[in-house]
């Protein structure tokens, strides 16, 4: 019994790969990169390649995809067929072959403007009922992906698990401005509280989806850290984050403080992973309690296994206004 994994040279795909082999069973990487956890090295746009490469698997995990830092390097059209035409070969091949499970990384990003307050600045609760709302390439190809991934368990019966994956990179971000006002690990940890997964929770619930999608059948779920909030906080989360946090964790503003971190100001919106939780039997490890554990020992708060993996960034250049270049 093999799992194929796509992209095996990117975080999630690297750690995937990592974790199936560390458990002693068979993972074959497919990326357009060669990496020490690619098998078969090759475009998922290419239907022949994808066909070959399915030939021995049993299960399926899809997290190959152009990615939003890539949205003004590259055309739609890139996008379309990378995250689009790809998922289509890759779902067609896969139920062709009858395999058993087939897992798609997908986005919170499909969601994009919908969480945007419409009348007072109150942060916006979002669980898999809210309706996404692409706010560019990446989001609108992500969702159109998740769609065919539903469309072919209807027709074909494919047992197809959606995870809409929180932030997992260690890169910076992608807004110039929150580079410049917060050092990374200030801002990443900020993001536990509402928008962030650590890799090492984001492969467990993976492969939790790979084994529960032949009873599942299908199924969408949002994959960020358990947050601390509920609905009650959504007002003061939107109008003052620092009190809603001190509310939870009183300790917390001192410890920012000894590292010259911040509380961001104001938060807009709280992924939510209660269906994860209750129907994958998700349990995530990392989240911002863990965080302020680890700066009272003075330890990092990634997972071992998102330290290993480490940085990959996004692009085979550098540019001169950050590490990739936005809209």
């Amino acid at each position: 019994m093999s799992v194929l994994v796509t992209g095996s040279a990117g975080h999630l795909g690297e750690a995937i790969v990592r974790r199936l082999r560390a458990l002693g069973q068979r993972a074959v990487g497919v990326d357009r990169r060669s990496s020490p956890f690619t098998d078969h090295v090759g475009s998922i746009c290419e239907r022949q390649f994808v066909e070959s490469c399915m030939r021995q698997a049993t299960r399926v995990i899809h997290a190959a995809t152009l990615h939003k830092p890539h949205v003004v390097t590259h055309s739609w059209q890139d996008f379309i067929d990378t995250n689009v035409t790809g998922t289509l070969n890759l779902i067609e091949a896969a139920a062709a072959a009858g395999v058993a499970s087939f897992v798609y990384v997908s986005t919170t990003s499909t969601f994009g403007l919908a969480p945007k307050p419409g009348g007072p600045a109150a942060a916006v609760w979002v669980t898999e009922e809210v309706t996404p709302r692409p706010k560019n390439i990446y989001g609108v190809t992500k969702l159109m992906a998740e769609n065919l991934c539903e469309l072919a368990h209807r027709k074909h019966g494919l047992p197809l698990v959606v995870l809409r994956t929180s932030r997992f990179f260690p890169e910076q971000d992608d807004d110039p401005e929150m580079r410049c006002e917060y050092e990374t690990s200030n801002l990443q940890a900020n993001e536990l509280l509402y928008r962030r997964v650590d890799l090492e929770d984001a492969v467990s619930a993976v492969s939790l989806a790979l084994d529960k999608a032949p009873d599942l059948r299908f199924g969408r779920y949002i994959i960020s850290a358990t947050t601390p909030f509920t609905p009650a906080d959504l007002v003061l989360l939107g109008e003052d984050a620092p009190a809603a946090v001190r509310s939870r964790f009183a300790e917390c503003e001192a410890l920012f403080n000894a590292r010259g971190w911040r509380i961001l100001p104001r938060i807009d919106r709280v992924y939510v992973n209660d269906r994860a939780r209750a129907e994958l039997g998700w349990k995530p490890r990392y989240n911002f309690e863990h965080v302020l554990d680890c700066l009272r020992s003075n330890r990092d708060f990634r997972s071992p296994l998102a330290r290993d993996v480490g940085s990959k960034g996004y692009h085979d250049r550098s540019f001169i206004e950050g590490p990739y270049p936005v809209e």
